[in-house]
């Protein structure tokens, strides 16, 4: 069972319907997914590897580079070697959409503010081949050696490891784009018959992350450029933790929503979001729960 403020805060937000599906979305258990690391391969080359090991996959409409593995367990997948010289990532699907909406280019000086375990980082990578520079910022040194583990094993030579908070960042530093993956509450993707749920899942969880993720945002926009771009997403789909933190920092009136084109999104699952332009992602059989902004500092 989902602890009751959370039920509460849904059912405020989204109404008693789009609660029980999203609950119905809580319960499931979703299937392998993978993005084909074009630094090293491509879909092509996976899927006749995989087609040799009697593997199905499945792909998807609107990532040319992911695959949907439905009758394989992830550590059947970790024991290929495709997994372990880094020619695929294991990657949620929802987890791939802000790089896709961020669209980083070469020679882009680019932010990942919260970057580990490095699936977003070597993401950017891999869409520009390794021509971008990229600053991976991540503030836990044991998070930040699995950081630098994936970049490396993903063949990635275009990442500036910080073991840093990014809320410490100079406000002297200038960058291209920025993509704000925040820590969360994981509203998005908890599973409601952990046992442990209401002891981890809290309402000072969801407060201390509201905190932490509009001083994220707060420094993210001092270091953006003028009149360049950056995402905000969370694996949260509660508005305080989303749109509630974009509207404050709308009222600074130094930056305005650049909405995100859901055509690139196909088929993915969407809630009612109360700022047009912006996407949350419902959790279904296939997607974890999870929100996207795409904000452009003022000129």
């Amino acid at each position: 069972m989902i602890p009751q403020f959370l039920y509460e805060m849904l059912e405020d937000q989204y109404g008693n319907e789009l609660t029980h599906k999203i609950i119905e979305g809580y319960l499931q258990k979703r299937p392998v997914t993978l993005r084909a690391n074009t630094l090293k391969t491509n879909r092509n080359n996976v899927e006749q590897i995989l087609s040799k090991e009697n593997i199905s996959f499945e792909r998807i409409d609107w990532n040319e580079d992911a695959l949907i593995l439905p009758n394989i367990n992830e550590q059947k997948v970790r024991d290929l070697e495709i997994y372990k010289n880094g020619e695929i990532y294991l990657q949620s699907l929802s987890s791939m959409m802000p790089v896709i909406a961020l669209a980083p280019k070469s020679n882009e000086n680019i932010l990942d503010m919260a970057a580990a375990p490095g699936g977003k980082t070597t993401q950017i990578a891999a869409k520009t081949q390794n021509e971008a520079f990229i600053t991976a910022c991540e503030k836990n040194k044991i998070r930040a050696e699995r950081l630098k583990y994936n970049i490396e094993k993903q063949g990635v030579t275009s990442v500036n490891v910080l073991i840093e908070d990014a809320r410490n960042l100079s406000d002297y530093l200038s960058f291209d784009k920025i993509l704000l993956d925040a820590p969360c509450s994981g509203s998005g993707t908890i599973y409601s018959q952990d046992s442990n749920l209401e002891k981890v899942f809290t309402q000072e969880l969801v407060q201390r992350s509201v905190k932490t993720q509009y001083e994220l945002l707060k420094k993210a926009i001092n270091i953006l450029k003028k009149g360049q771009e950056m995402i905000y997403s969370t694996c949260s789909i509660l508005e305080v933790e989303n749109e509630k933190n974009v509207e404050k920092l709308l009222k600074t009136n130094n930056i305005e929503i650049v909405p995100i084109d859901k055509n690139l999104f196909l088929n993915v699952p969407l809630l009612k979001s109360n700022i047009e332009g912006t996407i949350t992602v419902c959790p279904n059989n296939l997607y974890e729960g999870f929100f996207m902004a795409k904000l452009r500092k003022k000129m």
